[in-house]
């Protein structure tokens, strides 16, 4: 939580809301490792445990903590040894986004993690199968829970400035895995404009660059990240969701718009294919200019002729529930505990 409109942000905070609402019904005690400014977020009925950077090297535990949650593969908050853990494991992205060389460090870190979890989980079948490849288990099962849809129920917020004209969207941190440096060749020969939001970083220059070699640099925009009410007002109002990330342990953006009835265009890679089915269009493998813009025109055709059915496709996006992830992990943490 400590880097907002993140996908592992979402995770914390959805994942936390489900928890407090069940421990709550079922007055089991629960308690938070949170930034100062969540203390107090959900409520009096939690306990609430500051986090402090001396942490990562020393982490107290009260004699009430049974069972702690490492909730990201790379944490470097553990408890000490008499305290269980669950772990879950989101992705090993590094497999597709870094030097092979580079490899080894990421599998050291997360296999340390693996070594001191007494239960592990992964948010799909795709980061399991990574898993169980590159790390030693030990023997131990992984299990996979899936992520929850999240259901935008405030008011929508549309941007300070509204796009002109017809948008196609997309949103995640600007890093190369997410490949978002493949789009603007879809603006050719067309009048769409590409609204991406997210962190930003460096890698804006390259997909702006891209955008320059199709002359379409003035229809291509990297906003920074958005609040939600703001992201939904862009999900709502886009004209298709675009998501051709390369490494994606989950894909929470893909089924928040696929419950707004949009066309989805995703890549054909690690769990996408596993989280949308048949509700979206997949790009070309190779990412072949000509072939995603015949894909993409199309995929519009077929939505817009009614080809896809839309209300399978929320049905299919409601099948994900934090409600259901919660009590899961609300299950492991009882066996543990016993």
């Amino acid at each position: 939580m400590k880097y907002p409109h993140t996908g592992y942000s979402v995770f914390c905070e959805s994942l936390a809301d489900s928890l407090v609402r069940q421990a709550g019904r079922n007055r089991e005690s629960l308690g938070l490792f949170v930034p100062e400014h969540f203390v107090g977020h959900w409520g009096a009925g939690v306990s609430y445990y500051k986090e402090h950077f001396w942490n990562r090297f020393y982490l107290p535990c009260p004699p009430e903590i049974k069972v702690w949650h490492a909730s990201y593969q790379y944490t470097h908050y553990l408890p000490p040894r008499n305290v269980r853990v669950v772990l879950t494991v989101h992705d090993l992205d590094f497999l597709y986004s870094r030097p092979s060389y580079s490899h080894g460090r990421y599998v050291d870190e997360i296999q340390c993690r693996v070594d001191r979890a007494d239960s592990v989980v992964a948010v799909s079948e795709s980061t399991k199968r990574d898993l169980v490849k590159n790390v030693n288990m030990r023997g131990k099962y992984v299990e996979v829970i899936y992520n929850g849809l999240n259901k935008f129920e405030g008011d929508e917020q549309p941007p300070v400035v509204k796009p002109d004209g017809e948008f196609l969207f997309s949103v995640g941190t600007v890093v190369p895995k997410k490949n978002f440096h493949v789009l603007p060749a879809l603006l050719r020969d067309n009048s769409y404009r590409l609204i991406i939001a997210g962190n930003r970083s460096r890698y804006e220059h390259d997909i702006m660059d891209e955008a320059r070699r199709w002359g379409v640099e003035d229809r291509v925009s990297i906003i920074g990240p958005v609040p939600e009410p703001v992201k939904y007002w862009y999900i709502r109002h886009c004209s298709a969701f675009l998501f051709p990330s390369v490494a994606e342990g989950f894909g929470l953006p893909v089924i928040e718009a696929m419950y707004y009835r949009k066309p989805i265009f995703l890549s054909d890679r690690t769990s996408l294919p596993e989280i949308a089915g048949d509700c979206a269009i997949y790009f070309d493998h190779e990412f072949t200019p000509d072939k995603m813009r015949e894909e993409f025109a199309a995929g519009m055709e077929r939505f817009r002729s009614g080809g896809m059915d839309t209300d399978r496709m929320v049905e299919h996006a409601r099948s994900f529930s934090w409600e259901r992830t919660a009590r899961r992990y609300l299950e492991i943490y009882r066996e543990l505990s016993d």
